[in-house]
C-alpha cells in the first residue's frame, strides 16, 4: 500500500491564521489564552479562553453562506481552503469523486443554536430560522466543504470528542488505502459561546484563573484545568504516488501508524488506571512498526487536570520508561487553551512542523512539573531532529487515540 502524506496545513487559531503564524506564536511561547470578550463572561466562573483573533469572515465564505452556517462552519471553511493553497491542490482539477472530506466535530454550531432557540422562546416559532436544521449539525461543517469544493468521494464526520482530530486522520487513511486519492481530515471547534461555555463548565475541570498564565497549566504541580479554546486545523492527506503524480514535491510527513482504544468505565468520570491510553499508543506504533525507541518527541493531551495528567504522566511512563534516554514530551496548546476535536488535529500540525523546521515548542505555562521519571517535559522551545513523531489524545468519556508521524522519504 502506498503511503498516506501529508501536503497541505491550514490553521485557523488563537495563534494565529495560516500555518506560517501559528508556528512563530508557538515556537515563541506567545500566551494566547485572554479574557473572554465576544460576551459579558463575569458572571461565569471561568473567563479566560482562546479566541480566534482577527477572523474576517468575509476573507472565507460568500455572505449566503456565511447566515446559513455558524462560527465553526466558518473556520472550516477557511482551514481547508488554506490546506488547499499550502499543498496547491485544486480540487476541480480533479475526478470529481477523488477526494473526500471528513472532518471530526466535538460540539456543532453552538453559537446559531443558541441565538434560534433565543429567537424561538421569544418571538416563537416562525422567528427560527430554516438554516438552523443544517448550521448546528455535526456534519456541517463537512457537507459545506464537500459542496463548496464539489468533492464527491468518501465523506463523513468523527465525534469523539478531543480525540476527533487524530481518529478523522486515521479515517482519511483508510479512504486513501481504498483508493482515494486525497481527503481534506481534521476539524474546527467554535465552544467560545455563553451556551457552549455552560455546557463544558458541567465537567468541573475547566479553570477558575484570572491570569492566563496561571490557567491552564499541563503537568505543573499547580495544575487547576483547562481554558476552552476554538480554531483548529485541516489537513490535506494524499496518497504518496498520486501526490508525487501531480508533481508534488513539498511534503510535511507520512501517517505512519495508529492506535485507539476506550476505557469502557464511565461516561464522565476517567478510568481508574491508564492502561487503554497505554495500549493505544503501543497500537500506534506496532501499527507504524517502530518502537517507543524511536520517537523522538510526544504531543501529549496535556489535559491540565491533576488526575488527568497523572493518568497521562504513568501512560507515557508504561510505554516510554524502559528507554535509553528520557522521551521528550510537549503539550503546547495550554497557550491557546482546549480546542476539543480542533486541537488535536491542530497537535498533528504541530508536530508535522516540528518534523520540518526541527524545532519542538515548549510545553505552555509549565513552571514546575510534576515527578515524571523517564520523561523530558519540555519547558520552553527546544531545537532538536525529529523523525518521528507522536501525537496522543483523549476525549472525554473515554476515548484515546494516539497517532505516529514520520518524516517523508523520497524513494
Amino acid at each position: 500500500m502506498s503511503d498516506t502524506v501529508i501536503t497541505g496545513l491550514g490553521v485557523v487559531a488563537p495563534s494565529g491564521i495560516g500555518a506560517t503564524q501559528h508556528w512563530a506564536t508557538t515556537v515563541a511561547a506567545q500566551q494566547c489564552v485572554r479574557p473572554i470578550d465576544r460576551f459579558d463572561a463575569r458572571c461565569y466562573a471561568t473567563r479566560l479562553a482562546g479566541q480566534v483573533p482577527d477572523f474576517a469572515v468575509q476573507d472565507y465564505v460568500d455572505e449566503r453562506i456565511a447566515v446559513q452556517t455558524d462560527r465553526w462552519s466558518w473556520f472550516a471553511l477557511a482551514a481547508a481552503q488554506l490546506a488547499l493553497a499550502d499543498g496547491a491542490y485544486e480540487p476541480s482539477l480533479h475526478d470529481t469523486y477523488a477526494t473526500g472530506v471528513v472532518l471530526a466535530s466535538g460540539s456543532g454550531g453552538n453559537e446559531f443554536g443558541q441565538r434560534e432557540i433565543s429567537q424561538l422562546w421569544s418571538r416563537g416559532r416562525k422567528a427560527v430560522s430554516a438554516y438552523q436544521s443544517i448550521a448546528w449539525f455535526y456534519a456541517a461543517s463537512t457537507g459545506q466543504l464537500s459542496i463548496r469544493h464539489q468533492t464527491k468521494g468518501p465523506s463523513g464526520v468523527l465525534v469523539s470528542e478531543g480525540a476527533g482530530g487524530i481518529d478523522s486522520l486515521a479515517q482519511a487513511r483508510r479512504l486513501i488505502r481504498r483508493g482515494t486519492s486525497a481527503v481534506l481530515a481534521g476539524g474546527t471547534e467554535a465552544g467560545v459561546s455563553p451556551y457552549a461555555l455552560t455546557c463544558q463548565m458541567t465537567s468541573g475541570r475547566l479553570t477558575e484563573a484570572d491570569d492566563p498564565a496561571l490557567g491552564y497549566r499541563p503537568f505543573d504541580k499547580a495544575a487547576n484545568g483547562h481554558a476552552p479554546g476554538e480554531g483548529g486545523a485541516v489537513l490535506l492527506a494524499e496518497d504518496a504516488e498520486s501526490a508525487s503524480a501531480r508533481g508534488v514535491d513539498d511534503i510535511y510527513g507520512v501517517v505512519a501508524g495508529y492506535g485507539t482504544t476506550h476505557d469502557a468505565h464511565h461516561y464522565q468520570d476517567p478510568a481508574p488506571d491508564p492502561r487503554y491510553y497505554a495500549m493505544a499508543m503501543r497500537r500506534a506504533l506496532a501499527d507504524a512498526s517502530l518502537t517507543a525507541e524511536d520517537v523522538d518527541v510526544v504531543f501529549a493531551d496535556g489535559a491540565g487536570s491533576p488526575d488527568l495528567d497523572e493518568l497521562e504522566i504513568r501512560a507515557l511512563q508504561d510505554v516510554f520508561g524502559d528507554r535509553a534516554d528520557a522521551v521528550a514530551v510537549t503539550a503546547p496548546q495550554a497557550l491557546i487553551g482546549r480546542l476539543c476535536a480542533g486541537g488535536s488535529a491542530l497537535n498533528v500540525a504541530n508536530a508535522l512542523l516540528s518534523i520540518r523546521h526541527g524545532v519542538v515548542p515548549g510545553i505552555g505555562n509549565l513552571h514546575d512539573p510534576v515527578p515524571s521519571r523517564g520523561l523530558d517535559l519540555l519547558r520552553g522551545a527546544t531545537r532538536k531532529t525529529v523523525r518521528v513523531a507522536m501525537v496522543n489524545a483523549r476525549g472525554y468519556g473515554g476515548f484515546n487515540s494516539s497517532l505516529v508521524l514520520r518524516a517523508y522519504e523520497a524513494n
